[in-house]
């Protein structure tokens, strides 16, 4: 096996992301399991909670606390939540020029 497939494998072969059960298979450690684990949210869920405050969210503050590049942020605003979840974002130029977006 090269060392590019082999990067993920321990001692005896099973990978890094997966745990033992002793009542059957082996199951992969999903998000879920993460999330639900340590209480964190999603970047989606962080993304829609910005967009649903009265004051909304720009495209730099999301890309800043969610540390995504830009591009990824509008990205997951027209694809995950307006294609996917349904909701309705508008968004608002302010005197400054920048760009306000809110779910409404």
């Amino acid at each position: 096996m090269c060392r590019r497939h082999n990067a993920g494998k321990t001692a005896h072969g099973a990978h890094d992301d997966e745990e033992k059960s002793d009542t059957g298979p082996v199951r992969k450690k999903g998000k879920a399991a993460a999330a639900s684990a340590g209480g964190t949210r999603t970047k989606l869920s962080q993304l829609e909670g910005m967009l649903r405050r009265k004051e909304g969210a720009t495209i730099a503050q999301i890309a800043t606390t969610l540390d995504w590049q830009p591009h990824s942020v509008r990205g997951a605003i027209s694809g995950s939540l307006k294609k996917k979840r349904g909701l309705t974002i508008t968004n608002q130029t302010t005197e400054d020029g920048c760009r306000v977006f809110r779910i409404v």
